[in-house]
């Protein structure tokens, strides 16, 4: 019998493009169209890939009857209107993060998907990632004992892109510390308090009001004695990229490497001072996937382009969970169950942010998460 396949469409191809040659080898998938404004663009990565089927007009695609499931990659403000519509066209909805930019879209998309039946995944590529999936292997199995305390950050200089990006508050743009933060546990954020610190150029203030340079969020995780931390900056503060994550257990601990390309540290608890802490390589758990796509958890796309002047500048980043997403996705359309995280989980997670952002503007005061993410 012949594996059940799903027709996806994907949508953006900067970024998005790093998965087409995942889809085109995933075993239950049919990477069948792909759409971007710019025409010339569009046929430089639909010819470099074979993709035939072609749109400028996500609209027009759709209405293509084909077509089971999109994969949106668009900018952040498109994030909203493009899961709505393709939703209420009767699509399946994979979605590059946030899931919105106000709280109002996402219990619109929430709506939408308990009215429809259709899925929905923010692809949230950290959970996915190498050294959360070593992390929640540790957690399972026991080792690290009882956790204490979670912290993460997302650093970034954003300085020179174009278009929304100036002056963007930097926990609307949260989910790549908040995700590991809940998804470890399976927890649902329940409620938080944010502080900004410091102050960007007058500037980048004037299209959101939004004076911080840092903002830092203790998270209260609901039904737990657990709380997280996670602290985002954009603009005017001086550090290297880093997306991080530290967990510590009564057991062991878990902490990100301060400089990219060192190793991670793990701690041990009870052992001689100076045999506490050993530096580790995380592995990339390609075993979980189906083979023809196990390797781009380390290899990228741009060697399989049959153009060498495009250029596909992501590879295997954000830690190998390309292949890894597109399995979820696609298996749970297959199996007809919630990808993970499904449409609640992806808003608890998106409005974690908007709710830090109004928390900050606020002097710190507890803003609790909207009853519609908690469930």
């Amino acid at each position: 019998m012949a594996a059940k396949r799903v027709n996806v469409a994907i949508v953006g191809l900067g970024f998005g493009a790093e998965f087409i040659p995942i889809y085109q080898r995933h075993p239950n998938a049919n990477l069948v169209a792909i759409c971007r404004r710019d025409r010339a663009g569009l046929d430089a990565v639909g010819d470099a890939f074979g993709v035939e089927r072609r749109y400028t007009s996500y609209r027009k695609l759709l209405a293509d009857p084909e077509i089971d499931a999109v994969h949106i990659n668009s900018p952040i403000p498109d994030h909203a209107w493009m899961t709505i519509e393709a939703l209420e066209a009767g699509k399946h909805v994979a979605c590059t993060v946030p899931m919105a930019t106000t709280v109002d879209d996402c219990r619109a998309i929430v709506s939408l998907v308990k009215r429809t039946g259709l899925k929905y995944m923010m692809m949230e590529t950290v959970v996915y990632g190498r050294e959360f999936l070593y992390l929640k292997q540790l957690y399972d199995e026991g080792e690290l004992g009882k956790l204490q305390f979670l912290q993460a950050s997302h650093q970034q200089d954003m300085d020179g892109w174009p278009d929304y990006w100036p002056g963007l508050p930097p926990m609307w743009y949260a989910t790549h510390c908040v995700g590991p933060m809940l998804a470890l546990t399976d927890a649902t954020a329940e409620y938080v308090s944010c502080f900004g610190s410091g102050t960007i150029r007058k500037e980048l203030v004037r299209k959101y009001r939004s004076p911080f340079a840092v903002e830092s969020t203790h998270i209260k995780l609901k039904g737990s004695d657990l709380s997280a931390r996670i602290y985002r900056s954009l603009f005017d503060t001086a550090r290297q990229y880093r997306e991080s994550i530290d967990v510590y257990g009564s057991k062991r601990s878990f902490e990100w490497t301060l400089v990219e390309g060192e190793k991670h540290i793990l701690h041990t608890a009870k052992l001689p001072e100076n045999e506490i802490a050993t530096r580790v390589k995380v592995p990339d758990f390609a075993s979980r996937l189906p083979a023809p796509i196990r390797r781009f958890t380390t290899k990228g796309v741009y060697d399989l382009a049959k153009h060498t002047h495009l250029s596909f500048t992501q590879g295997a980043g954000h830690g190998g969970s390309h292949p890894h997403l597109v399995n979820e996705f696609v298996t749970a359309l297959v199996e007809d169950r919630q990808p993970y995280p499904d449409a609640r989980r992806s808003a608890n997670w998106t409005c974690v942010g908007l709710c830090a952002h109004e928390s900050a503007l606020k002097g710190g005061r507890i803003v609790k998460l909207p009853a519609f993410t908690i469930g």
